[in-house]
């Protein structure tokens, strides 16, 4: 099967589910390695970006309806069995995960658009001069107000001749700074900048209907998606904690040994819990720099 028709089973399978396509992983249970815990606990990167620059075709793991309402109902059920808070991290972790590939691109964007070292080099030269001729024409505005009550008329002439000299020298380094800012930099003429929510290149120069375009673009509205996600992960995690409830970690006697009804093997409930906290101290740190985007 070539790769444009498995990505077409993909989608037709994800919206109709595997029993409408005659699959045979119809009988799956939501615990099982092939369905999507992204689409479990909430959204799947993959359908957020579909036919846009950024997307990542079908998902490769199972989105079936019928499984996300068992799961739903087996966490409301019993919403201390420790395999749910693993479904959670991991849920968290990826969307985390996301982002943070995100802003990496932002990150490099950035750097891409900022300008040379001569052009800095230039810039500061630019900007001393004129600091020096604002000196200038300051020192000389005394001296005529001195000259002016001496009596000194053809030399108070004279010095305002030189500061109207620097005050058109100052203004053609003024205009010189300024088309060097505008135009400096990977981005030229064309005077980019980059969207600090999904990353994308704007200009300036692009029209509100092309911005709102933008805005309103689905890679855009997925990574705002994306991003309110990791805020109100970490309010929820930080109402548990003020309530002093577990944070990120599975609820109930760890390593126990006792086969969850999930699924989950035995044995594992110490590891994943400090796996869990760990992997959440971290994520708190990345949370407060995602946060600054909205």
């Amino acid at each position: 099967m070539g790769r444009l028709a498995e990505m077409q089973r993909k989608l037709l399978e994800q919206m109709m589910g595997p029993e409408a396509m005659g699959v045979s992983n119809a009988n799956l249970h939501w615990s099982d390695e092939k369905v999507c815990r992204n689409f479990l606990c909430g959204t799947c990167p993959h359908t957020l970006f579909t036919n846009t620059k950024m997307d990542l075709g079908a998902c490769p793991k199972s989105h079936t309806e019928r499984l996300k309402a068992e799961f739903l109902a087996a966490r409301e059920q019993n919403p201390s069995d420790p395999i749910f808070a693993r479904f959670q991290a991991e849920y968290e972790s990826n969307i985390f995960a996301f982002v943070d590939e995100c802003d990496r691109r932002i990150r490099a964007a950035h750097r891409r658009l900022e300008k040379t070292p001569e052009e800095n080099a230039k810039t500061t030269n630019l900007m001393r001069e004129i600091a020096e001729i604002e000196l200038a024409i300051q020192g000389g505005t005394e001296k005529i107000e001195t000259l002016g009550e001496q009596g000194k008329v053809e030399e108070s002439m004279r010095e305002m001749a030189a500061i109207e000299a620097l005050k058109s020298e100052k203004a053609d380094k003024e205009r010189e700074l300024q088309q060097l800012t505008d135009t400096s930099g990977a981005s030229g003429h064309q005077k980019l900048r980059v969207c600090d929510v999904c990353g994308a290149y704007l200009s300036v120069l692009d029209s509100d209907r092309r911005l709102a375009d933008h805005f309103g673009g689905k890679m855009h509205l997925g990574y705002h998606e994306l991003r309110n996600m990791l805020l109100k992960f970490k309010e929820e995690r930080e109402k548990r904690k003020a309530a002093g409830q577990p944070v990120g970690a599975p609820v109930g006697p760890p390593g126990s040994g006792t086969p969850t009804p999930g699924g989950a093997p035995p044995g594992r409930g110490e590891r994943d819990y400090r796996s869990s906290r760990d992997d959440y101290r971290e994520r708190d740190r990345g949370y407060d720099r995602h946060s600054r985007y909205e």
